[in-house]
């Protein structure tokens, strides 16, 4: 039987990192790859168009009401598109491998050849090779998958979280949205716009560093990078507000 540690032990505490993490860590990253697309997306597009509103008239209530109209419009487009993807990716999977199970149906010499070039190309060569290629073409269910997999690189798309990244993603959307547009509804117009755009980028800036913390890339350079093109597309709306300012009426 193997000995246990107490928790607060340095044997402890290697034993915690030797054993997995709960959870599928694909989904996980599925999950955040939603967040920051929902979220990043509302902040940038929101901002822009606030500030255009608010470089053209100047007025907070037609700002805020501009706001909340591109929140909304923007979470449900946003929602759409990842449910529509998702099952986009799914069907161009299934036609992928309907295609090349009747190609190791009408042309098994040439597809046993691709699995063995595949498996040359990894290093492995002589009898080992033809078993590897034998055992695999044995089977043509193992065929098909380890043809999507190696020759076509393409992994299989699940449905039924279709309508779960459609929430994520339209979610995050909303909450990304309110960020530039919450000083709105508190300050005056011109303090506003600055606040808006302070708060967007330390947002971008860190939903970059973590996106580099929990996947791979340098923290600091990622959160710049993100900061930086956000803010940059923000203010693309500013400058069309700012070129087609509504005259002030006396």
């Amino acid at each position: 039987m193997r000995a246990s540690h107490p928790p607060g032990s340095a044997a402890g505490a290697a034993d915690q990192e030797r054993q997995p993490s709960s959870g599928d860590p694909h989904r996980r990253a599925s999950s955040l790859s939603n967040i920051i697309l929902g979220g990043q997306d509302g902040l940038v597009n929101v901002l822009g168009v606030i500030l255009g509103v608010a470089a053209a008239t100047s007025d907070q209530r037609i700002v805020i009401v501009a706001g909340l109209a591109a929140t909304f419009a923007e979470s449900v487009s946003m929602g759409a598109v990842a449910y529509t993807s998702t099952l986009a990716d799914a069907d161009f999977y299934e036609s992928e491998r309907a295609r090349e199970y009747r190609h190791i149906a009408r042309t098994p010499h040439l597809e046993r050849e691709e699995i063995r070039q595949i498996y040359a190309g990894k290093g492995f060569e002589g009898e080992l090779l033809e078993r590897i290629v034998a055992t695999i073409t044995a089977n043509p269910d193992v065929w098909v998958e380890v043809m999507m997999a190696e020759e076509l690189r393409l992994q299989p798309a699940d449905r039924s979280v279709a309508l779960r990244a459609a929430l994520v993603v339209g979610l995050s959307a909303i909450i990304g949205s309110l960020i530039p547009l919450t000083p709105f509804f508190f300050l005056p117009v011109s303090i506003s716009m600055v606040t808006a755009i302070i708060l967007t980028a330390a947002v971008l800036f860190a939903v970059g560093a973590y996106k580099a913390r929990t996947t791979v890339g340098r923290p600091t350079r990622s959160g710049l990078e993100m900061a930086l093109i956000g803010t940059v597309s923000a203010l693309l709306g500013y400058a069309v507000g700012a070129l087609l300012k509504a005259p002030v009426t006396p």
